[in-house]
């Protein structure tokens, strides 16, 4: 939990102080997203919980799009620049953000990291957030979309134990989809609960280490670009 916000505690941190923070944040926010569409940039804020395979999707990105989208993004961390170092080395152009107590990213931290990025010359900027199911979801980033990755060895039911998160989702990634043979994991099970919770549920299959369904995911990404508008942020 974070020390500095409570992160919704509120015998930690008083409602007034945190609704506080909020509205500081969404105006940083709203500052990023007129950087974004000024330079014609799709933002995405990718969230998932540590170990979903956030990371390991864009890699498989990297690899299939050659030269398709030009792809930036920035990875949250508590600590270690790791998960930057293998999105550098796949080809896509990383900063780390490491949070040190925070369990979740917020708009000046994007800000900050934003300066050390030419983002006129990406199409795709992507805030791949601190693994948490959380947090995340309830901090506005000035993206343009939400995307959930959630891993088949989570569970089926994560999307309701966590309805908040999948809420806020334009589109939730089922990863790690190879692995289906050896769980007991129901994929149709997931859809369900998707549904019960998502008020426009979209789920696309991926397994970033066969890549089957990477292309389907560039191809929601090329939609959303001709599309783009500000993700929705849970009150």
């Amino acid at each position: 939990m974070c020390q500095d916000c409570g992160c919704g505690d509120n015998e930690l941190v008083p409602v007034a102080v945190q609704a506080r923070l909020l509205e500081a944040n969404d105006r940083t926010a709203r500052h990023n997203r007129e950087h974004f569409l000024r330079a014609g940039v799709l933002a995405l804020n990718l969230m998932g919980s540590p170990g979903s395979g956030k990371t390991a999707l864009l890699e498989a990105a990297a690899r299939l799009t050659a030269g398709r989208l030009r792809i930036g993004a920035v990875s949250g961390d508590l600590e270690t620049d790791n998960d930057a170092v293998r999105l550098a080395k796949a080809g896509i152009p990383a900063r780390a953000i490491t949070t040190g107590t925070a369990c979740h990213l917020d708009a000046e931290l994007v800000h900050k990291a934003l300066h050390g990025f030419s983002i006129g010359a990406l199409d795709v900027f992507v805030i791949e957030n601190v693994g948490n199911l959380v947090c995340p979801a309830i901090y506005d980033l000035g993206q343009a979309a939400n995307v959930v990755a959630l891993s088949v060895t989570e569970g089926e039911d994560k999307p309701l134990k966590y309805p908040t998160m999948f809420r806020a989702a334009d589109l939730v990634v089922l990863t790690k989809i190879d692995l289906l043979p050896h769980l007991d994991v129901s994929v149709g099970a997931i859809e369900d609960a998707l549904a019960r919770v998502m008020p426009d549920p979209k789920l696309l299959q991926v397994s970033a280490r066969t890549g089957a369904g990477v292309d389907a995911f560039l191809r929601w990404i090329e939609a959303r670009r001709t599309t783009a508008r500000p993700a929705v942020v849970p009150a």
